[in-house]
């Protein structure tokens, strides 16, 4: 049984910062390229970043480029994401999620909460 569980989310003022964790079990994370997304009530869920199963190959949204880095621990099974200059924007639940090499994401973790006040 596949499972993603996302931690470190949390109510943070504007200007600081949060670091993500997912921990994956259930199937063969280095072979998995994993991925952050968002959804903050009332819009749909967004694409924030993502990172290969090698651990190169990173891709963020232009709206969190040069805030937020992704990184993994292969052997953790854990994938991060780092947020810092965070925005009242931000706020969202955050959710990882696994898909094997290039195919679609097929895993999805139960969210974490990111509040951010002004």
């Amino acid at each position: 049984q596949v499972r993603l569980v996302e931690s470190g989310g949390g109510l943070v003022q504007a200007g600081g910062s949060l670091r993500l964790a997912c921990a994956a079990s259930g199937l063969t994370f280095s072979d998995q390229r994993m991925g952050w997304f968002r959804q903050a009530p009332g819009k749909e869920r967004e694409f924030v970043a993502r990172i290969n199963w090698s651990g190169g190959g990173t891709l963020y949204a232009d709206s969190v480029k040069g805030r937020f880095t992704i990184s993994r621990d292969n052997a953790k099974n854990t994938v991060y994401l780092q947020m810092n200059s965070l925005k009242p924007e931000d706020t969202a639940v955050y959710y990882c999620a696994a898909a094997w090499r290039i195919r679609d994401y097929a895993y999805w973790g139960q969210g974490t909460q990111v509040t951010v006040s002004s």
